[in-house]
Formats: C-alpha cells, sequence, structure tokens
C-alpha cells in the first residue's frame, strides 16, 4: 500500500553569523492514513523544522531546503509553487502550532478565524461557515460554543485556545494533521484532556496525525510509531511498543529514563549530561558519544555518521560501536529502566 506520505532524505539548514546549520540532515519516514508517528527529542534537534519543511513555512532567509522530496499522494510538496502549496496547507494538511497563547491572532474574534479556512479553501458561505464553527467548536469540548465563538482569544484559557486551535486545524478534514508540542503551555489536567481530545477526534475522522513533542510519556500514549531525533538525524525507529520494550540508541535509552514517573521515590531525577552539538559544525562519528556514558571514552569515532540499520523488523537504529549496547535485549530494557 503506497503511503499517504513519504519523505526521502529532507535536508533544511539555515545561515548563522556562525556559519551553516544543517537542522534537518537526511530526514525519511512514511506516513500511512489513519496513523499516529510521534517525532521525539530535545528542543533544538530538528523535530519542529521538520515539519515546517514539509510545507515551506521556515523563514527565507535564512532558512532553506537543500535537498530531499516529500511525496503527499504522489505530488511533491516540496516541488509546488506557493500557490499549490496554498491549497494544501490547511484544508489536506493541518497544523496544531506550539503556543496557542499566540498562534490566534488577538485582534480577531474566534468565528473570523475559524471560519476562513472553510470560505478560502470550501468556498462556503458566511452564515453556513458560521454554522460549522460552532458545531466544531462543540466537537472539541467548548460549552455554549454559539456564544463563545464571538469572543477574542483572550477571552479563553490556555486549555480552551488550544481546543480552538483544534477546531481550527480540523474544521476542513484535513488528511494529515501535525501537531506540534501541543500540551507544552498546559498543566498535566488539560494535557490529557487535551490528547484524549486529539485521539477523539483523529478516530471520528480518520486522519494521520504528526505528533511532535519532547516528552516519551505522552509519546507511549498517542503514538503507533515512533522517529527519536537528535542533531538533525533521525537515530532510532520503531513501533511504540516495540521502541519501549527493546531501546536500541543510548539516546533513546537516556529518554526513556529521563520520564519522572519511572524514577524512584526519593531519588534524585535522571538528567542527561552536556549540550547538544553544534550543528554548524561537522560532526564526526555519532553525535550523542559525547553525552553518552563511559563505555564511549576509549573507542575510536568513525569519520562519518552512522547510517539507520535495520536491528529487528521495522525497528531501525544507528548502530555506532562507540555507543549502541551489545548483548540480550533483557539487559537493554533493565537498563532502560534504571
Amino acid at each position: 500500500m503506497t503511503p499517504l506520505l513519504e519523505v526521502n532524505q529532507l535536508q533544511t539548514s539555515f545561515a548563522t553569523r556562525s556559519g551553516v546549520v544543517k537542522a534537518v540532515d537526511g530526514v525519511s519516514f512514511s506516513l500511512e492514513k489513519g496513523q499516529t508517528m510521534g517525532i521525539v527529542g530535545e528542543s533544538g534537534s530538528g523535530k519542529s523544522v521538520t515539519c515546517y519543511s514539509l510545507l515551506d513555512l521556515i523563514p527565507r532567509p535564512p532558512g532553506q531546503i537543500d535537498g530531499g522530496s516529500a511525496l503527499f499522494k504522489g505530488r511533491d510538496l516540496l516541488q509546488m509553487s506557493e500557490s499549490e502549496l496554498r491549497a494544501v496547507r490547511g484544508q489536506e494538511i493541518s497544523f496544531i502550532f506550539q503556543d496557542p497563547m499566540t498562534s490566534l491572532n488577538p485582534f480577531m474574534k474566534v468565528s473570523a478565524q475559524l471560519t476562513e479556512p472553510l470560505r478560502i479553501h470550501k468556498g462556503i458561505g458566511r452564515n453556513d461557515a458560521l454554522a460549522l464553527a460552532i458545531e466544531e467548536l462543540e466537537a472539541v469540548g467548548i460549552r455554549d460554543a454559539e456564544k463563545r465563538v464571538h469572543s477574542y482569544p483572550h477571552e479563553f484559557s490556555g486549555g480552551m485556545r488550544q481546543r480552538v486551535m483544534i477546531a481550527m486545524a480540523l474544521i476542513t478534514r484535513p488528511e494529515i494533521l501535525i501537531a506540534d508540542e501541543p500540551t507544552t503551555a498546559l498543566d498535566v489536567t488539560v494535557q490529557q484532556q487535551v490528547l484524549d481530545l486529539i485521539k477523539k477526534r483523529q478516530e471520528e475522522l480518520g486522519t494521520a496525525v504528526i505528533f511532535v513533542t519532547h516528552d516519551l510519556a505522552v509519546v507511549s500514549e498517542v503514538c503507533d510509531y515512533v522517529n527519536v531525533m537528535y542533531a538533525g538525524r533521525f537515530v532510532e525507529r520503531a513501533p511504540v511498543r516495540q521502541l519501549f520494550t527493546d531501546p536500541r540508541h543510548p539516546y533513546t535509552i537516556a529518554l526513556q529514563r529521563s520520564i519522572p514517573a519511572l524514577q524512584e521515590r526519593g531519588k534524585d531525577l535522571h538528567t542527561i549530561p552536556g549540550l547538544p552539538p553544534d550543528l554548524s559544525q561537522p560532526i564526526k562519528g555519532c553525535a550523542f558519544a559525547p553525552r553518552c556514558d563511559k563505555r564511549c571514552s576509549d573507542l575510536p569515532l568513525p569519520a562519518e555518521r552512522p547510517p539507520l540499520t535495520e536491528v529487528a523488523a521495522d525497528h531501525w537504529a544507528q548502530l555506532c560501536p562507540c555507543c549502541v549496547a551489545p548483548g540480550d535485549p533483557d539487559a537493554r530494557k533493565e537498563e532502560a529502566q534504571l
């Protein structure tokens, strides 16, 4: 079966005073209809830039897409003209942006912001679009939607604004929803409500979802397949259950160990030492090696960054001799849970 979206060797860079930063360096993945795929990693790993690149939402300059392809229903998004992309954005592929506090226009009523994509992409009249906007607000759990639709964003709480963002993203019934850190600015209770809402609406509409986050605990709850990203590349990718039971790359293991719920009460929370590498400089060998444990210290780094290798059925990881733990899966599982 042909994937709904197939990305091959995507490369995106930014020109800075320090040099050219390779924010996305040869990323490949595919997304099936109705699937939820996670992209997880620390801030600055390239998660959001990967998604923004698909619809040419990166600032130009300083950003530019250096190579690759992104086939959406047989059409290469990276080769489309601006007018062709405008027809895709918000209609066939929609975004839930990271911060609901700033993603909504504070000078426009929610009704205007919700009806705009219907009027632009679907050609629906003002009254019919308003009726659909009210219906979508009700679907995402906003009470008195008929009255609240005429409110301004500042009249909503953070959680309600995120619900409005979800309604806006899904109102055109897109085939792909990209959720970029949709729970970052919310408290734990509201986070769970938003995750449940996205999952519910996905099941109702059959939308495929790309879920971008730094939180592996969230990934375990909502995703079918996971890509672990570090320094502009995927270092591991696997079905979610396999990733948690048999992690292969030390960065994945470190992220799992950083989940607060897995920590023993009374002990210090696990943190990953050091900082991500400077992407404006050439990287020798595994990018995570300087932050890895002591088994890296006495081994020579290969000249190139290691490629992804299939280590089990549909489970891929960077096999770097400096940091990938050999041994049986039970030992790796035990290490991940320490």
